[in-house]
C-alpha cells in the first residue's frame, strides 16, 4: 500500500517538477545560479530516455512522466536562453539539429540499436547535471533562481523510488541509481536554502 501511494504520488509530481523553477525565472528576470549544461545533459537524457521507451512499443503508462518533463525542460531552457539573451542563430541551428535527429528515431529512420546503446548512459549523465548545478550554485555562492520546491520534488520523488524499487525488484543497480539521484538533489536542495538564506542576511 505504501509502495502504491509512494509511486503515485511520484507519478503526480513529475507533472508539475520544473514548473516553480520556469514561474521563478520569470517572476525574477534572471537566472542566477542556474547551469545551462546542466540543463542541456538533462534534456538529451529525458529524450534518449522516451525515444527508448517509444521505439519499443511501451506502455505510455509505465514512460508517461518522461515526456512530460520533457515538455517542461523545452520551457525551462527556453526561458534560461531568453534571459541570457542567447537565442541566436547556433542556438536555432542545434535547435533543428535536435529535433531531426529525435524525429529520426521515433520515425524509425534511425535503428532503436543505437536508442539501446545510449540508454544505460542515463545515469552518469544524469548524476553529471546535478553535479554541475551543485557546483555552480556553490562557485558562485548563489542560488537566487533556483526553485527549492523543484529541488524537493526531485529529492522526494528519486527517494520514494528507492522504497517502491526495494519493495518490488531491489535491483541494485536501480536503486544505486536513485541513491545518488536522492543525495545530490538534497544536496542542491540545502545548498540553495544555505545561499538564499545568506544572501537575504547581506541584503538585510
Amino acid at each position: 500500500m505504501i509502495s502504491y501511494l509512494l509511486s503515485i504520488t511520484t507519478i503526480l509530481l513529475s507533472v508539475i517538477m520544473k514548473a516553480p523553477q520556469i514561474i521563478r525565472i520569470y517572476n525574477q528576470k534572471q537566472t542566477g545560479g542556474i547551469n545551462l549544461t546542466s540543463l542541456l545533459l538533462d534534456l538529451i537524457n529525458l529524450s534518449t530516455t522516451t525515444c527508448y521507451n517509444y521505439t519499443n512499443n511501451y506502455s505510455l503508462m509505465a514512460y508517461m512522466e518522461y515526456p512530460i518533463i520533457l515538455f517542461q525542460q523545452y520551457l525551462l531552457i527556453g526561458i534560461v536562453l531568453y534571459y541570457n539573451n542567447r537565442l541566436n542563430l547556433k542556438v536555432f541551428i542545434l535547435s533543428v539539429l535536435y529535433i531531426g535527429i529525435f524525429s529520426a528515431f521515433v520515425c524509425k529512420l534511425l535503428p532503436s540499436s543505437i536508442l539501446t546503446i545510449l540508454v544505460p548512459f542515463g545515469t552518469p549523465i544524469s548524476l553529471s547535471s546535478k553535479c554541475l548545478q551543485l557546483y555552480t550554485i556553490m562557485k558562485f555562492k548563489n542560488a537566487d533562481s533556483i526553485s527549492l520546491t523543484s529541488w524537493f520534488i526531485s529529492a522526494y520523488t528519486n527517494g520514494a523510488r528507492i522504497y517502491t524499487i526495494s519493495m518490488d525488484s531491489a535491483d541494485k543497480i536501480m536503486l544505486t541509481n536513485f541513491c545518488l539521484n536522492t543525495s545530490l538533489s538534497t544536496s542542491i536542495l540545502l545548498a540553495s536554502v544555505y545561499y538564499k538564506q545568506t544572501s537575504a542576511k547581506h541584503i538585510s
